[in-house]
């Protein structure tokens, strides 16, 4: 199946605290802040959000094209996502500017403190990809410039491709109004749960009134697992048990290009958020963001192993 994915492009720097970061913060005086944290490991991957969902896809054998872009020193990037099966047709190079970089801390609670620098992207443009419309089985708008995440909602409602919309960490740079219509226009709203406080501050609206707007809810809640909530369903699947827990960071890439194949396969909601788990498991078992590889017959077992039977066919 085909998938459009609109997001990030980037690069992340991943830095690993061992303390805690509550330990350098002083909660009477946050309007002084001024923190600083020994970080013991320091590694550059690839990432952003959808070159992360577009790599996943691609492993499990589907059809990724992205929207994004890269600045003048992404090219290898972009030759290392195409051989993967990735489908960078669509992709802008600014040629002047860099490629977007993320800078993730993490401290020993998983907590994450994270900078992004936009670079290209904050610079790019939204090409027209009406010529893959009869082909795209879902969509999924990540964070990115939130005119790109806008823009990209609407011309999904144009061309009858059903998209989730997934805001991240730039929930604050939407206005009221604009998020309110891009949520309305998706068939679902996916957050962390930090993000679904922030988020239902914005829209002014409770979980009902989400599911009312779009149809579903989808919260990702760390080590306790998935929350799925529509209509007629609120089901919480438990986390799936990783083998070893190394670094969260891209974990919630990898379960939502469990989402969009789940969705656009039309498996049951327990389904879907059972497949995600897995996925996001797989991915705190290492540094970086993109895996080597996806064995369906290992993402069946561990789905067996952790839920008692095995997913639909892969």
């Amino acid at each position: 199946m085909k998938f459009l994915v609109n997001g990030s492009i980037a690069f992340d720097l991943l830095l690993s605290h061992e303390g805690s970061f509550l330990s350098g913060i002083d909660a009477k005086n946050l309007d002084r802040l001024s923190v600083n944290y020994l970080a013991q490991e320091y590694k550059r991957h690839h990432g952003g959000v959808a070159a992360n969902i577009g790599w996943n896809l691609a492993l499990l054998g589907h059809s990724p094209l992205l929207l994004g872009a890269v600045g003048s020193d992404g090219a290898d990037y972009v030759k290392l996502l195409a051989s993967k099966g990735v489908d960078m047709s669509l992709v802008e190079t600014v040629p002047d500017a860099a490629t977007a970089t993320a800078v993730i801390a993490t401290d020993i609670d998983e907590r994450q403190i994270s900078f992004f620098h936009p670079g290209a992207d904050g610079r790019g443009t939204l090409p027209d990809f009406s010529g893959f419309k009869k082909d795209i089985a879902y969509a999924i708008m990540g964070p990115r410039n939130p005119m790109l995440m806008l823009r990209g909602g609407e011309m999904c409602v144009q061309h009858g491709i059903p998209y989730l919309f997934d805001p991240g960490q730039l929930v604050h740079a939407f206005g009221k109004d604009e998020f309110r219509h891009a949520v309305t226009g998706s068939k679902g709203l996916v957050v962390n749960e930090y993000e679904w406080g922030l988020a239902s501050g914005k829209l002014g609206w409770k979980e009902g009134e989400v599911v009312s707007a779009c149809g579903m809810l989808i919260t990702t809640l760390g080590d306790k697992g998935i929350r799925l909530v529509t209509k007629e369903e609120d089901l919480v699947i438990p986390a799936c048990k990783p083998l070893k827990l190394v670094n969260p960071t891209g974990a919630g890439d990898a379960a939502r290009a469990g989402l969009l194949i789940g969705l656009a396969s039309k498996w049951s909601l327990r389904e879907i958020g059972r497949f995600a788990a897995v996925l996001g498991s797989l991915l705190v078992e290492q540094e970086g963001t993109l895996l080597d590889t996806l064995d369906t017959s290992m993402i069946q077992k561990r789905a067996k192993e952790n839920y008692g039977e095995e997913l639909p066919t892969l």
